[in-house]
């Protein structure tokens, strides 16, 4: 009888053998790449833990409406940083998550669920907190953490279930955070207005945990754990982390967390005050945002599938720029505001789509320069340190910005709206978010 082994090699040459045959299971076939019933099944798993995490994150502009106007947190400062906490929490750790994942391959296994039943637990224990402060602790600070244990083992796995569809593989993880911030806002309004603050956390953690508790299963591994040990020695390689390349993008990565989180918090308050809309009409701001944002996500996904990296970047950072500076800044009436919210959604919230075209090219030319082996998860960890801390820096920036309003009644549009300083400061890391590629020429 024939070798599995050299069939394999025969098949798909013995470059590939080492990832399609498992030497544990004598040599037994794993699951197919970029296709099949499991590699959807998990795909689909890990849809629906971005739709849970990242679009109850997408939604705080919900919150941040509701507890500005509702006792007993109207008129408390530091409510924006309950939101940033808990999208910038899911994003910082995830460097020492990932390389748990990559040290101890069987726990990694375990980590979604056990951060999936946290984030429920967190949820329905802040339905009990009474003060911003508690709200900062537990719906900011333990929930975005929680969120970053859930879906890490996700990015981790997408490598082993997917190869040349990997690009679209992210941007449709990617895009269910959008729906979710679509979806998520119109639920959470609801439940806020007619039940209240404290009934509305109780039911979304009872939503939450009937969602996830039956797909949390098949965020699994692909390969078995026998790479482990070789595995512990090549994460960390911060030699090609140290190039101009790299530090460039990270930088644009700041600066575009930075300003892309403000829209999201502030677009329903804005569209209240500024328009004096209905809840259900400051609502819909986030949802066109959200949803614009799932599209411009599976788009940029087949992009960085064909093009290199700076080209992308360059086509979100001028599309954001221009639609902010047009549309948000010159609104004069709430349809011109929604269709801010379609072109900055596209344009700015496409942006993690360009990671994985990144990370393949920061890793090429650190193995290039002879910097030895670099994990792709490693920079991608990075790069959410970047997303994480420019999402962190807007809570206190944005309350700086709109405290006092500045230029109101002086200028035209949405810049003499009192928020005309959030205005600038998200064109502003918009159109620098895009910078590198104009200094091509030192990578």
């Amino acid at each position: 009888m024939a070798d599995p082994r050299e069939i394999a090699e025969k098949e798909l040459g013995p470059a590939l053998v080492e990832h399609q045959v498992d030497p544990d299971l004598d040599g037994s076939w794993l699951p197919p790449v970029d296709g099949g019933k499991d590699a959807w099944l998990f795909l689909a798993a890990c849809w629906v833990v971005e739709l849970l995490i990242f679009g109850f994150a997408f939604s705080y502009g919900v919150f941040q409406n509701f507890y500005s106007t509702h006792e007993p947190f109207a008129g408390s400062g530091n409510i924006a940083v309950i939101g940033v906490l808990t999208t910038g929490l899911i994003f910082l750790p995830s460097p020492f998550v990932l390389h748990l994942c990559r040290n101890h391959p069987h726990w990694a296994r375990w980590l979604s669920p056990i951060g999936l039943f946290c984030a429920c637990l967190f949820t329905f224990a802040s339905s009990f907190c009474t003060t911003v402060p508690q709200l900062i602790g537990v719906q900011g600070i333990l929930l975005g953490t929680s969120g970053c244990f859930a879906s890490c083992p996700c990015v981790v796995f997408i490598d082993q279930w997917f190869d040349k569809r990997k690009g679209m593989a992210f941007g449709v993880m990617a895009g269910a955070a959008g729906l979710g911030g679509a979806v998520i806002p119109l639920i959470l309004d609801n439940l806020l207005i007619n039940l209240g603050f404290a009934t509305a956390m109780r039911i979304w953690a009872g939503i939450f945990f009937v969602l996830a508790a039956p797909l949390a299963y098949f965020v699994r591994p692909r390969l078995p754990p026998h790479s482990a040990a070789t595995e512990k020695e090549k994460f960390w390689n911060f030699r090609s982390v140290r190039s101009r390349y790299f530090l460039l993008h990270q930088l644009a990565n700041i600066l575009q967390g930075s300003g892309y989180c403000l829209p999201s918090i502030y677009l329903p308050t804005y569209a209240r005050v500024v328009f004096g809309t209905s809840t259900w009409l400051s609502t819909l701001t986030l949802i066109l945002l959200n949803t614009s944002a799932t599209v411009g996500l599976a788009i940029m996904g087949a992009l960085t599938d064909r093009f290199h990296s700076r080209t992308c970047v360059l086509i979100s950072a001028i599309g954001s720029f221009l639609s902010v500076f047009l549309f948000w800044g010159l609104s004069i009436n709430l349809p011109m505001l929604y269709l801010f919210c379609v072109l900055f959604g596209l344009f700015a919230g496409c942006w993690p789509s360009v990671w994985p075209a990144v990370m393949k090219e920061a890793a090429e030319r650190g193995e290039t320069r002879g910097h030895g082996y670099v994990d792709t998860l490693m920079i991608y960890g990075l790069l959410c340190v970047g997303r994480g801390l420019g999402n962190i820096i807007s809570g206190p920036l944005s309350e700086t910005l709109e405290g006092g309003h500045p230029w109101k009644g002086q200028l035209i549009g949405g810049y003499g709206s009192g928020f005309g300083a959030l205005i600038i400061y998200t064109g502003a890391s918009s159109i620098l978010s895009g910078m590198n590629t104009l200094w091509g020429h030192l990578l």
